[in-house]
């Protein structure tokens, strides 16, 4: 398992936050969850 440290714009942070509490609950671990399958998604994407 790798850690990457990344920097967010304050309002891009508040909204993930949001989504990720709406999608999988807000437990422990779930902001992880949702940034690791929006970069799923992201790098599957085609063009």
């Amino acid at each position: 398992m790798s850690r990457i440290s990344i920097d967010l714009p304050d309002e891009l942070e508040k909204q993930l936050r949001i989504k990720t509490v709406e999608r999988f609950g807000g437990k422990k671990g779930d902001l992880s969850k949702a940034v690791e399958e929006a970069i799923k998604t992201w790098v599957t994407k085609k063009e």
